[in-house]
């Protein structure tokens, strides 16, 4: 009975590789960060994941209620200068054509764009059959957009009042959820094709791309009055480790898997 057990666990590890095999696309794109030859990656991405969950939790009772710190205030001060005479609001610092740029920037890391972002990301990917980047894609922006929004809940920041508000606002203040949102979504469709694309040169390129938008968005958010500096440093954060693990997870699965994909269709050739 042990002997049978044991056969029929081979087989169902065998056909479960199969399965993942075919998901990672048709012609089992290899891992081309070279990451998967170097550490074990299963056990680094689900620690990433983990630590992002701990850190987060952690700054959350840090940051929670009607905290403040000295740092978070002196640099939202920074970004407004007093106003003229005295009298009247403060003056966002920098041109005047900085206010309307930085409303723009903050747009990429909301809700709308980095929907559209994912959507459009995805479906390229399955029009080119990259299923299983596709797959790990949408499963890192889902999980990591709800952890974000469980956290706002939990914690509860009340938003800055330091300042002036220029975009209006409406959910808690920790963590920033436009900064963990684009670096959940930008960093981990960043890492995804990392794994895919061809030269060294493309990878830096989308990976720097990714990383200066998420920097960016945070940026104007505490630019704009809208968040505590702690607020956006926490989001990026989470939102870098999140991507990560998601990236390592991704990397696993496809060293692991994409030899045996490739040993089953040379044997259905023969």
């Amino acid at each position: 009975m042990s002997r049978d057990h044991t056969d029929d666990q081979r087989a169902a590890d065998r056909e479960l590789a199969e399965d993942i095999s075919e998901l990672a696309d048709a012609q089992v794109t290899p891992e081309r960060s070279g990451a998967a030859r170097r550490y074990p990656l299963a056990m680094i991405g689900i620690a990433l994941g983990a630590g992002a969950v701990l850190l987060v939790t952690v700054l959350g009772f840090a940051f929670a209620g009607d905290r403040v710190y000295a740092f978070d205030r002196a640099i939202l001060l920074n970004m407004r200068d007093p106003a003229p005479g005295g009298v009247g609001p403060m003056v966002p610092e920098g041109p005047a054509w900085l206010v309307q740029a930085m409303i723009d920037i903050t747009a990429l890391g909301g809700g709308t764009v980095l929907t559209l972002v994912v959507l459009g990301a995805l479906g390229l990917l399955l029009i080119q059959r990259h299923v299983l980047t596709a797959a790990l894609l949408a499963g890192g922006v889902v999980s990591g957009s709800l952890s974000v929004s469980l956290a706002k809940l939990l914690f509860g920041r009340d938003r800055p009042d330091v300042i002036e508000h220029l975009v209006d606002v409406g959910t808690a203040s920790f963590p920033s959820g436009h900064s963990a949102n684009s670096a959940i979504v930008y960093l981990t469709a960043a890492l995804m094709l990392t794994q895919i694309l061809e030269t060294r040169v493309q990878r830096i390129y989308v990976v720097v791309l990714a990383a200066a938008l998420v920097l960016a968005i945070g940026t104007s958010r505490v630019y704009l009055g809208v968040h505590w500096p702690s607020d956006v440093l926490a989001g990026w954060s989470f939102g870098a480790l999140w991507a990560l693990g998601w990236w390592v997870l991704g990397a696993g699965l496809r060293e692991r898997y994409a030899g045996v994909g490739a040993g089953k269709r040379k044997g259905e050739a023969r």
